[in-house]
């Protein structure tokens, strides 16, 4: 042993061998054992520290060798993998010393009014080996569809070791190590260089409302715990209480706090991410998810989630840091120093709930267009750039629900009706103000619900590429890729019509104003077209059509109804300067603009 300090927790590599560090305050001894002294139970002790850490410092050990702690106490002697393993064989294997890597991307991600986000679950995006899992590798052979699709950032679900191959990943059971199954951490690192490559950002799922709870490591780590809860990670009260197990982390402890606050850094520092969104956060700042009672507020994890967010934006400026809170609550992207948790954007539920309703009620005076303007108008903040607006999401098309298409067709999600309806919300999606979100599939109409054993069928990405080709024009017109849309790169929305017993609405989108940055869109959520139906305009004089969802080249199966320009006179109708007859098809959607 020598007697250089290294600052750090873990396996710290450095010219002089490797340094190990440990928080173990109850135990009585702390030895270090792996493949640099032929796994010895004995041969290599730590030394004590103060505050319950144990350190030693070892010149035979190198990267790449496997290692675990062995912690002696009460009489008993625990195997441990490292809480901070960069790498692990497997969540019940040992972990592997991992040297730092810091790399420097040229990459700057797109402003937060120009994102377009695509949720993807690792295992399932792309299997180039029928019944394997997906891995990195394999979805990085999938990058041209994304980058000719559009979307400009993925946001990747929970990809830290859990327990088995297949998991949606919301079970972690080391929160420093890449999952094994999907390549591990070099795979990841080729992962974010091939994304950046292609232009597009990188949003990983981080978990920190619970741990686990299988193959977990943690739980009683040292050998202390209270009341048959998880010991010195853990609150060992009615606070520990989660709805995915008794694993929720102690908050107010320092070092739990400085363990999730490293972990949620490390990704960003060292892998060189671009943003992390936090599942479910309701259960960081209460335990029950009851806000009426004050005795469930959990300070502590308020708290913590500040001082994330308040460090993502101190050191790496741009990076955003997204929640899913889904209570509707300002607080949670409110400014720290106005009091509030500081996220960049939120989960929209005032977006996502009355659209889907919209679209799968299978009646059409069910369609209650006062909620569609809502929703579409919706913010937080006065910034409609801090919330993620979507119509299908992991959780949206799972847990007793399914793709907007099953829901509305169950046996046949290709479905005329389902191909209109899914499509007139991918067209609001991606034309109201915020940052619209894709659940991968979406846009070749994948049907079912999702599954960590079921891959995607890319075959009907080949079937569906005019629905894929709507879902580009789409991203191509919400980026401002012509010149003439650049309203809907802005933040504001002015509904002009909502017209409940036609099931129609309009809505202006603009950023300045003027020729090229005014859009106006409306939508038609009737089984009927509305022919010549007048509407206002923010000016007279020619308004082009740039997208009509029901164009025959996006489906054999659409209308291909007569939509056209628009010459608007200068008659003011809907507060708007001027006014001028459309034309449009059965749940549809008409994208209009002035040229510069």
């Amino acid at each position: 042993m020598s007697d250089i300090k290294q600052p750090g927790m873990g396996a710290l590599v450095h010219d002089g061998g490797v340094a190990f560090r440990v928080w173990a305050p109850n135990a009585d001894a702390v030895y270090v054992t792996g493949d640099f002294n032929d796994w010895s139970e004995d041969a290599t002790p730590l030394d004590h520290e103060e505050g319950g850490y144990w350190y030693g410092n070892l010149a035979d050990a190198a990267a790449g060798q496997g290692y675990k702690f062995l912690l002696q106490s009460g009489g008993e002697t625990l195997s441990r993998i490292d809480p901070y393993a960069r790498e692990v064989t497997n969540s019940v294997g040992h972990g592997i010393i991992t040297a730092p890597v810091h790399e420097e991307h040229d990459f700057e991600p797109p402003p937060w009014n120009r994102l377009v986000i695509y949720e993807m679950h690792v295992g399932t995006f792309h299997r180039s080996d029928e019944g394997e899992v997906g891995t990195f590798d394999d979805a990085v052979a999938r990058f041209d569809h994304l980058k000719k699709l559009g979307v400009n950032a993925e946001q990747v679900m929970p990809a830290m070791e859990f327990a088995g191959d297949l998991s949606w990943g919301y079970n972690p059971a080391h929160i420093f190590a890449i999952e094994s199954s999907y390549g591990g951490p070099e795979a990841f690192r080729n992962f974010v260089r091939a994304a950046h490559e292609h232009g597009i950002a990188v949003i990983l799922d981080v978990v920190y409302n619970h741990f686990g709870p299988s193959d977990l490591d943690l739980w009683r780590f040292d050998g202390w715990g209270e009341e048959d809860k998880g010991g010195i990670y853990f609150y060992n009260d009615w606070r520990s209480d989660t709805p995915w197990g008794d694993t929720r982390p102690d908050y107010g402890r320092p070092e739990v706090r400085q363990f999730i606050r490293d972990n949620a850094l490390y990704w960003l520092d060292e892998y060189c991410i671009d943003g992390l969104r936090f599942d479910m956060t309701l259960y960081m700042r209460t335990v029950k998810g009851d806000e009426a009672d004050e005795g469930d507020a959990l300070e502590e994890g308020w708290s913590l989630m500040r001082w994330i967010n308040e460090e993502v934006a101190e050191r790496f400026p741009g990076r955003i840091t997204i929640a899913e809170d889904l209570r509707s609550k300002e607080a949670i992207t409110a400014r720290p120093e106005d009091g509030g948790a500081g996220f960049g954007a939120q989960w929209d539920a005032e977006f996502v709930h009355p659209i889907r309703e919209g679209l799968i009620a299978p009646d059409d005076a069910h369609r209650d267009m006062g909620k569609v303007a809502r929703a579409l108008a919706h913010a937080y903040n006065g910034d409609p750039f801090r919330r993620v607006v979507y119509t299908e999401s992991h959780d949206e098309v799972a847990n007793g629900k399914a793709r907007v298409v099953h829901e509305i067709a169950p046996d046949d999600p290709t479905h005329w009706a389902a191909q209109k309806r899914s499509t007139l919300g991918a067209a609001l999606m991606l034309t109201a103000p915020g940052i619209p979100m894709l659940f991968q599939g979406q846009e070749f109409l994948q049907g079912d619900w999702f599954q960590d054993t079921v891959p995607l069928d890319w075959d009907l990405s080949k079937e569906y590429r005019g629905i894929v080709r709507l879902y580009r024009d789409l991203i191509r017109l919400r980026l401002d890729h012509q010149g003439v849309t650049t309203g809907l790169t802005g933040g504001n929305i002015a509904v002009t019509r909502v017209d409940d017993e036609q099931k129609l609405v309009a809505f202006r989108r603009w950023h300045d104003g003027g020729a090229g940055d005014d859009v106006m869109v409306v939508a038609n959520f009737a089984h009927e077209p509305r022919p010549d139906y007048r509407v206002g305009f923010p000016e007279a004089g020619l308004w082009k059509l740039r997208l009509n969802t029901d164009w025959r080249g996006y489906s054999d199966d659409f209308g291909d109804f007569a939509s056209h320009d628009v010459e608007a006179g200068e008659e003011r109708l809907d507060d708007l300067e001027a006014s001028g007859g459309v034309s449009i098809g059965p749940y549809s959607v008409l994208i209009f603009s002035k040229d510069r």
